[in-house]
């Protein structure tokens, strides 16, 4: 296969006519795909079918130790939903809120509680003049969304084969106390399925911010979320703050929305008990509690850690082959043309593509022109704004994998068919 970069204008132009008439013959087929979100697909839904009807009856309604769940009560959630979360999140169970059906929602509360009460004895973010946060990069839009609602600046940071750039991340802490905290997905990152290294945890474990009030933002959301046979371990942030004396740095997130009904699964927080308690007097105001029946679901349909993890191998079955799908289709066409890079995640929801610089927005276009939609270009950095116009995110788990295979050729024209443009300007 031919390196573009090396072609000369005469070639270039010929492969842009060959690239074209490819390109118009897929536009002819009509197609209407959506790669946009991480969302589960249909076989991913049926394999929880079960839980929806296992429980039905007030007997089944209790739990363990009687408490009927069917009414108010039980702030913090029902026992064992709390133990599942902490082996789930490697924290203690007495450091765990089980929430709503949503992990977002609870960190933009947690966003909110901290821009109005404050945490570590601290005055509120929104009384203080200046709040900025730190943004690994590319990263998570929903993150980067909240942060942007509540009007607070964000600062990239540079993402690495062994997560954030932590020279970066210590120097910026250390040196600005106007730096409140900083978002992580740190197993299987979004979108490049990057897992921290130990050495990164570490390192954020010892940060010593300028900030009292300083906070990590530990998205965990694919903690048990493996989509190949060699699943990546992450080490514990809570156990490594606690060495280190620096337990309040952490607050945790992680929910079953990917791993059962997405929009009616369970989320969960944790923190130090001193975070906890600043978190849970706004949640006192803010509900008598959350769905005790669904957690009980979950609870009897997964009964343990052990029972959450042989379900994710049925979610590993199905999405195995269309991550392969995406990466075999990579790996054939744009290989050595040294137009693009990608990652090889073995867990997570996306893969992560780097094409050549200021061709992103035109791959997204030219995709949806012919019938796919892309998450949209900028997407994976704060603004919208992706500095280089590289990044694309691509969700390979909603389309089957015939549709798939569809829309990941258009999508590799389209990688090429910019390239070559851009090269003859």
């Amino acid at each position: 296969m031919s390196n573009y970069l090396s072609m000369n204008n005469q070639q270039l132009m010929a492969e842009k006519e060959k690239l074209v008439k490819e390109y118009e013959a897929f536009k002819a087929k009509n197609l209407k795909l959506d790669m946009s979100r991480g969302k589960p697909g249909t076989e991913q839904l049926d394999i929880s079918e079960k839980m929806l009807d296992i429980i039905s009856s007030e007997t089944e309604c209790k739990t363990r130790d009687g408490l009927d769940c069917r009414n108010y009560g039980l702030l913090d959630g029902i026992p064992s939903m709390r133990e599942l979360f902490a082996q789930m999140l490697e924290v203690d169970a007495n450091e765990v809120l089980v929430g709503g059906n949503s992990s977002l929602n609870m960190m933009f509360d947690t966003i909110s509680c901290m821009m109005t009460a404050g945490i570590g004895g601290c005055t509120p973010w929104v009384k203080q003049d200046k709040i900025k946060f730190l943004c690994p990069v590319p990263g998570y839009d929903r993150h980067f969304g909240i942060t942007e609602y509540f009007g607070i600046e964000m600062i990239n940071v540079p993402m690495t084969a062994t997560g954030p750039d932590m020279d970066v991340v210590e120097g910026l802490v250390a040196a600005d106390d106007t730096i409140k905290g900083i978002w992580c997905v740190p197993k299987y990152s979004n979108p490049q399925g990057i897992t921290y290294s130990d050495e990164t945890v570490k390192r954020f474990a010892n940060l010593k911010p300028a900030a009292k009030d300083f906070r990590i933002m530990w998205d965990n959301a694919y903690c048990v979320h493996d989509v190949t046979d060699n699943g990546e371990k992450l080490l514990s942030i809570m156990d490594e703050c606690k060495k280190c004396g620096n337990e309040d740095l952490p607050i945790l997130f992680c929910s079953t929305s990917k791993i059962t009904f997405p929009g009616s699964g369970v989320a969960a927080m944790a923190s130090s008990l001193s975070n906890m308690a600043v978190f849970k007097k706004r949640y006192t105001y803010q509900t008598i509690g959350y769905d005790k029946i669904n957690m009980l679901r979950h609870m009897k349909f997964f009964k343990n850690l052990d029972g959450v993890l042989s379900h994710m191998e049925k979610h590993k079955a199905i999405l195995k082959p269309r991550f392969e799908a995406v990466l075999t289709h990579l790996d054939n066409e744009l290989t050595d043309k040294g137009i693009a890079s990608w990652k090889k995640p073995n867990g997570g929801y996306f893969v992560s593509v780097d094409v050549m610089d200021g061709c992103a927005d035109k791959v997204v276009a030219l995709c949806k022109e012919a019938g796919v939609v892309l998450t949209g270009a900028g997407a994976t950095f704060p603004y919208g704004n992706d500095p280089k116009n590289s990044n694309i995110r691509i969700a390979p788990s909603f389309p089957p994998v015939d549709e798939l295979n569809v829309a990941m050729d258009l999508f590799c024209l389209c990688v090429k068919l910019a390239a070559v443009e851009k090269l003859l300007k």
